[in-house]
């Protein structure tokens, strides 16, 4: 598996080839082992080499992520739509007070920790493809509690500009493309986003946050005019596992109205702006199970909807979303993150890249296998590899002359992470899949051990 490795990081650039070189290595030997440490995952010499890696000042997250991002916008030309949901996370490193650099995250002061902005890039039908951008940032002490100005400061001098660098940095890289749906969360309802040039290719699809923003209808407000427009119809919409809900299929009655919306009135820069026209769409679960907090979703977006196959669709692509938050999470659960040990914010943020592209390979192999079902392993594993699954877990068998599906070799890997593959079990999570992964990797080192090319007269030699 550590072939891919190679392929998305081999036009790296850091005015040093062993520079390169050390790039690949290091994330062939983090994707290997994503759950252990350096010291763990590249052994005692190899996390040296990687230390210096980090410290050297030729090596920047954004040249880390560059190969990655052209790849990705390569595997995008083969959709003709695709989605590019953004999201900010945080990492928390109270635990290593040694660490320079640092700031506070939350609303502690004590706290300290760094922030992460991303966004990914997904296909239609949701399989990750990569990522587009991501910034890091600490924030400075003596800033805490100034979030209670922040209306009066400009866009620019806000953390929430990231959400405008992001849509810059997706137009960046794909110039061209015919069409691309950048999706946000709440915190990314700000009026500069909407507000902002765009390439005529180039949607939004945000949840709004701002019910009483005031837009041209009878009623003044948006929550009332949605709420005051005619029913369209109701749609079942499979929602997946999340902290507050169980997965479960959920019922919405959906409403959506054209409508023009003002400047906010507190705005410092209010006179420079003009009133723009969006689409709203509100999508509402009435009768919630017992016990089940309601759904309801205020989608605010530049697409038309102009039908009802439109409104399902706006309603689809926004649960996309939720493959960033998984990222984040395979980030800090199965690549620990927040275990890192490193000395300053900034090694942190060069070490934090590399396992990026890490979790998102693990995230790609869940979804790919659902994705294509029926398509040949040989895209994901080499033919030893599956090979050493099959036999592992089928050792009365016959290896078959063809390779397994995509969905049963992850299911395999599954397995040797424990996951039990009865009928009822459904499909595998992802922290079993790493486990099977980090198992396959040690079979699969093995069995590279045991066939190596010996050199005439070692010991071994004559044991084949």
């Amino acid at each position: 598996m550590g072939k891919w490795v190679v392929r998305e990081l081999i036009e790296a650039e850091f005015g040093d080839v062993r520079l390169s070189d050390r790039l690949i290595h290091l994330v062939e030997a983090m994707a290997e082992h994503p759950e252990s440490g350096l010291p763990e995952s590249c052994g005692r010499a190899g996390a040296k080499a990687a230390y210096r890696f980090f410290d050297n000042a030729r090596v920047s997250p954004a040249k880390i992520l560059a190969p990655h991002v052209a790849r990705t916008a390569q595997r995008a030309r083969e959709h003709a739509v695709v989605l590019a949901p953004q999201d900010t996370t945080t990492f928390s490193f109270n635990s290593h007070p040694a660490t320079e650099g640092l700031g506070y995250v939350g609303s502690d002061r004590d706290s300290r920790g760094l922030l992460m902005h991303s966004v990914l890039l997904l296909s239609e039908a949701g399989t990750p493809l990569g990522l587009l951008h991501q910034e890091m940032w600490s924030r400075d002490a003596s800033d805490y509690g100034q979030h209670l100005q922040a209306r009066q400061r400009p866009i620019e001098d806000k953390e929430s500009h990231c959400w405008l660098t992001s849509l810059a940095a997706v137009e960046r890289a794909l110039p061209e493309h015919p069409q691309v749906v950048v999706i946000g969360d709440q915190e990314s309802d700000i009026f500069e986003l909407f507000a902002a040039p765009r390439q005529p290719h180039v949607h939004l699809l945000v949840r709004a946050s701002r019910m009483l923003r005031r837009v041209e209808h009878p009623e003044k407000y948006l929550q009332k005019a949605l709420e005051s427009s005619p029913i369209r119809g109701q749609a079942q919409l499979a929602l997946a596992r999340a902290d507050e809900r169980s997965g479960r299929t959920a019922t919405l009655t959906l409403r959506w109205e054209s409508l023009l919306i003002r400047p906010p009135r507190n705005h410092p820069d209010r006179k420079r702006f003009s009133p723009l026209r969006l689409q709203f769409l509100l999508a509402k679960e009435e009768q919630p199970p017992p016990g089940e907090a309601p759904v309801c979703w205020l989608l605010a977006t530049t697409l038309p909807i102009e039908s009802w196959d439109d409104a399902l669709r706006i309603l689809r692509w926004y649960t996309s979303r939720w493959r960033i938050e998984r990222l984040h999470y395979v980030l800090k659960s199965g690549c620990r993150i927040e275990q890192l040990q490193l000395e300053t914010a900034e090694r942190l943020q060069r070490a934090i890249v590399c396992y990026l592209i890490v979790a998102w390979r693990l995230l790609w192999l869940t979804y790919e296998a659902r994705q294509q079902p029926s398509a040949s392993c040989e895209g994901i594993l080499q033919t030893h590899e599956w090979q050493l699954l099959y036999a592992r877990l089928q050792p009365r068998k016959r290896l078959p002359d063809r390779p397994p599906t995509r969905n049963e070799a992850i299911r395999m890997i599954a397995q040797l992470g424990g996951f039990l593959a009865r009928k009822g079990d459904g499909e595998p999570g992802l922290k079993t899949l790493w486990r099977g992964l980090r198992r396959l990797e040690d079979l699969s080192t093995a069995w590279q051990l045991a066939h190596a090319q010996l050199p005439r007269g070692h010991p071994r030699a004559a044991y084949g």
